[in-house]
């Protein structure tokens, strides 16, 4: 049975049983904030269960794409490393809303297991809730009867704790007992040495948990309560991947057919066979599971960003190319050659891969063009701190030793790493380097130490590489050496995630295979003040639900179609804290308020009670925002009103909601001239419509020019002007608006019935939830004000339209009104303006040929000012010079003309005082001066600083008449 027929067979056996069939969600959550991606089959139903909304049918069946990759549920670092942990992975599930229970669920899990897929039963084995004191939950007596009635007997029936066997989505939210079905896929030698039951949840990964039923009776409140749930419900979920491997009998997810074809590709591209080697079986492995979150993710339509979910899919994406980069030796991209073939795998399951996989894989490859730009400094980068972490051990020594010294020359960079130290009382430099050059550093040591006061002893070179002693066993006694710690602090850890992009996972991955660890603390210190943003700052603190309406089957009705005024009650409430700030959540039975979402923001206004004897005069709660909480409309006021119970009027600001449609409806005209001026490759990647503005990203791959955007104008205003009635249809079944051409977006979940919004059937049809006008020309004029880049293979166009488009185009006439005042010139404005960047481009020639001259006289009269003594040309003078280029340019040809040249040169630019110090190599080797030790000291006179190389340095100031005392001590220098 291949993997598609076990999923078909899947959902075919519980359509039997008056399951309804019905599609996996979007992997990005929508009106959820307490989930990143959707990590479980019962997500998309939580409503359900909370008795907030009502399903399609009592009985549903489905595949749900998942992603474990933040939060409690994290197996990221599990991939790759065993053979059944992923990244993404199908959720086969089969649900019940307040239907049936235990007693149908159990006996269907094992005939489908058993009769139907034909799993050895004497392999499988149950677990039942064992109950928690601190829950006050008694054993679950009901599921062990059922599968001891099944199983004739007892034998394979295990009690699990609350850790396994009680299922909780999150900190709260609904909950309940679970029982799990494991299988032991060892072979029968492995199976008579030891009893399978011993190994059930001990991660042994031949002996896994294939199929969990869980039975949701109870809701985790904030205060960690269990309340009892309007219903019983059953939430089973068995992993897709686990199961086929069960059935085709592998021993290793990755030798199934849902993943062998990309393990092949894989093979393919580099060239290595996998099942050889562990380290490369381990990176394709890796490889072949990450292909697959980065590509449905792109797909459902989050783009790699450096935020939230974006950032994770960045995450994800370079930890799969640093793999094929180092074990592969993969250097240019390849990720995106699989995302065709991971298509084809799931065309007839989740065909919104297979109708973009063009996109995404243009989106992949561009994403690794990126890495693959800093990945190979960024491994060197780490590659150095080895070098780093002796510099720094070897400073504290020093300081805990009470051994003064002196910081020298360093390098410290992608390419090199070296540390020089001088100890003044030795009068020597320790010169540190990173890698085997060590042994040059411990040649050093004994060089220093033979002449000092303190005692050491040789150890092998050997042992000293290979970090087998500690680091300062040189010495024998009168010498303190704590322990060498193999941590990389958090500043580097910081440094290779915002200058080379390796997220903070991906070093501590590097680091444990190097035998290190990284500062997490460090690294998140910096983070945040990064960020500009503390932790606490960041968090969001709920209070449960105070219900008001005692009527728990109470609908919440939109009516913001229709109406911006409504008579409503309050059902419940409760207190929220964000970035210190408390907030409250307000739950009306019906509502004209529209809730974010689309894109398009929610709507603010104000709730009033209703006065009997006067009508207006009410208390006003202001509604702020309006958000949506699963299919909840949540209003958000700064303050609660004082009679939950008393009747409120729910009034909408005109104003605001006007300007948002006017926004929302002139983004549908702008997608179709798109499509039409473009392409039809155009999709919506994302919007933000408010009052303000609109803004619509869409899937091109290259930046519009000037005609193409003028052209999208003219489409959009000839619309408005045309003043297309809106033609709205809503509960309309949504495989009819599918065949009348309606457009859906990537990434939505849409149920069986769907509102389609139509200006002109031949111009824009789309399914849309958002507010609109009544026509087209209410909209009045569109313009679009910026085209830019927001990911790869994805514009941003920014329009106004209305009032604040006549009012840019106003600012835009008065500012060309002020430049041609300016100009003086003729009537031709476009003329004038590059007449004037002609001359100026003249100008700036000609200052710098002079500049050029003026150098070459300062070079040639400073040459004759070197003096010569005991061999060293000296050269200290004031002068002044046009820039700090220029300045520099001078020092390096004097030092290329001139040999033991020593040169302080203390300039005077424009004004502002700058110091260059130059020496040549030999100086530097055989007198030990150093440019940048010297520039420093001088810098003082001018209140500045600076630093360079031995031979090179300069230092800037503010105090120009300093510029004497600098030229003073110069001299001093030389000749102490």
């Amino acid at each position: 049975m291949t993997a598609k027929e076990v999923r078909q067979t899947f959902l075919n056996f519980f359509n039997e049983k008056q399951h309804l069939i019905v599609d996996s969600a979007p992997l990005i959550p929508k009106g959820d904030t307490t989930l990143m991606f959707i990590n479980s089959g019962m997500a998309q139903f939580k409503d359900y269960f909370l008795g907030n909304g009502n399903p399609p049918s009592k009985r549903i069946t489905d595949t749900q794409k998942c992603l474990r990759v933040s939060g409690k549920h994290n197996d990221l670092d599990d991939v790759g490393i065993d053979t059944y942990h992923h990244t993404f992975f199908e959720m086969l599930g089969n649900w019940s809303f307040g239907d049936y229970f235990k007693k149908e669920a159990l006996p269907w899990a094992w005939e489908l297991l058993t009769e139907v897929y034909k799993l050895p039963k004497e392999r499988l084995y149950v677990t039942v809730f064992e109950g928690d004191k601190d829950d006050k939950l008694a054993l679950d007596t009901e599921s062990f009867e059922i599968w001891k009635q099944i199983l004739g007997g007892e034998d394979r029936i295990l009690y699990g704790n609350k850790k396994d066997n009680f299922w909780e989505m999150g900190d709260v939210g609904p909950c309940g007992p679970c029982s799990e079905i494991h299988i032991d896929l060892r072979t029968d030698a492995e199976r008579f040495d030891v009893d399978g039951k011993t190994l059930v949840n001990a991660d042994h990964p031949q002996v896994i948990e294939i199929w969990n039923n869980v039975f949701m009776e109870f809701e985790r409140k904030a205060d960690k309560s269990l309340v009892k749930l309007p219903s019983q419900h059953v939430d089973t979920g068995m992993g897709f991947e686990r199961l086929v491997r069960a059935i085709e009998g592998k021993q290793s997810n990755y030798d199934t057919d849902v993943f062998t074809p990309l393990i092949k590709t894989v093979e393919a591209i580099s060239g290595i066979s996998y099942g050889v080697d562990e380290k490369t079986d381990i990176a394709i492995r890796v490889i072949s599971d990450h292909i697959r979150a980065i590509s449905f993710v792109i797909a459902d339509g989050q783009l790699p960003s450096n935020n939230k979910q974006g950032y994770v899919v960045r995450r994800i994406l370079r930890r799969a190319v640093r793999y094929g980069y180092t074990y592969l030796d993969l250097k240019e991209p390849f990720l995106f050659e699989l995302v065709h073939i991971l298509a084809e795998q799931f065309d007839d399951t989740f065909p919104e891969l297979d109708a973009q996989k063009d996109f995404v894989a243009r989106v992949v490859k561009e994403e690794e063009n990126s890495f693959l730009r800093t990945l190979e400094g960024g491994i060197k980068r780490f590659n150095m701190l080895g070098g780093k972490m002796v510099e720094d051990y070897f400073e504290k020594v020093l300081k805990e030793n009470d051994i003064k010294f002196e910081r020298e020359y360093q390098i410290d960079n992608s390419k090199s790493f070296r540390a020089d130290f001088y100890l003044p009382k030795y009068k020597k430099v320790i010169e540190l380097k990173a890698g085997r050059q060590l042994l040059k550093a411990q040649k050093k040591y004994e060089e220093i130490l033979k002449n000092s006061e303190l005692d050491f002893n040789i150890v092998s070179n050997e042992d000293v590489v290979n970090n087998n002693v500690n680091w300062f066993n040189i010495f024998k006694k009168n010498i303190k050496a704590p322990k060498f710690e193999k941590v990389i602090q958090g500043k580097e850890v910081f440094e290779l995630y915002d200058t080379f992009g390796f997220p903070d996972d991906l070093t501590d991955l590097m680091a444990r295979e190097a035998g290190m660890k990284i500062d997490t603390v460090g690294f998140e210190k910096a983070l945040d003040e990064q960020r500009k943003r503390s932790q606490k700052d960041a968090s969001s603190e709920k209070s449960d639900w105070h219900e008001i309406q005692e009527d728990k089957s109470v609908k919440v009705d939109f009516l913001g179609y229709d109406t911006l005024q409504a008579k409503a009650k309050i059902v419940k409430w409760r207190e929220i804290t964000q970035k210190g700030k408390t907030l409250y959540q307000i739950v009306l039975d019906q509502t004209p308020f529209y809730a974010e979402s689309g894109g398009q923001v929610g709507d603010r206004g104000y709730i009033q009670a209703i006065d009997s004897d006067n009508e207006n005069n009410g208390e006003k709660i202001s509604i702020v925002d309006t958000q949506k909480e699963n299919d909840m409309i949540v209003h958000i006021t700064k303050k609660l009103p004082s009679n939950f119970k008393a009747d409120y009027k729910a009034i909408v600001s005109e104003t605001l909601r006007r300007s948002t449609e006017n926004n929302h409806s002139a983004t549908h005209l702008l997608h179709a001239a798109l499509r039409s001026v473009l392409g039809t490759h155009v999709q919506q990647r994302g919007s933000l419509v408010s009052e303000d503005i609109l803004r619509f990203d869409f899937s091109h791959f290259s930046k519009m020019t000037d005609e193409e955007i003028e052209k999208v104008e003219t489409i959009v205003n000839q619309k408005i002007r045309e003043n297309i009635e809106l033609q709205e249809m809503r509960n309309m079944p949504i495989e009819e608006a599918k065949e009348m051409g309606a457009m859906a977006l990537f990434g939505e979940k849409y149920g069986n019935s769907v509102r389609v919004v139509m200006f002109d059937k031949k111009y824009s049809v789309e399914l849309c939830g958002g507010t609109h006008v009544s026509a087209t020309g209410k909209i009045g004029f569109f313009k679009i004000i910026s085209e830019s880049s927001v990911a790869s293979g994805v514009r941003r166009l920014e329009a106004l339209t209305g009032e604040k488009a006549y009012n840019w185009i106003q600012e835009q006439n008065k500012l060309v009104k002020e430049i041609r005042s300016i100009v003086k010139g003729n009537k031709n404005l476009k003329e004038d303006v590059n007449s004037l960047v002609e001359q100026n481009a003249v100008l700036l020639r000609q200052i710098q040929e002079f500049q050029e001259k003026e150098a070459k006289n300062i070079k040639k009269n400073l040459l004759n000012e070197i003096k010569n003594e005991n061999g060293i040309n000296i050269l200290i003078q004031k002068i002044s010079i046009p820039s700090a280029d220029a300045l520099k340019n001078l020092s390096f040809e004097l030092k290329n003309e001139v040999e033991n040249l020593f040169a302080v040169l203390a300039a005077d630019i424009e004004g502002k005082p700058q110091i260059a110090v130059t020496i040549s190599q030999e100086l530097v080797d055989e007198k030990g001066l150093n440019a940048g030790k010297i520039v420093k000291d001088l810098a003082k006179n001018i209140k500045g600083g600076g630093g360079g190389q031995p031979f090179f340095a300069t230092a800037g100031g503010k105090d120009l008449s300093g510029l004497d005392k600098v030229i003073e001590e110069a001299f001093e220098v030389l000749y102490k």
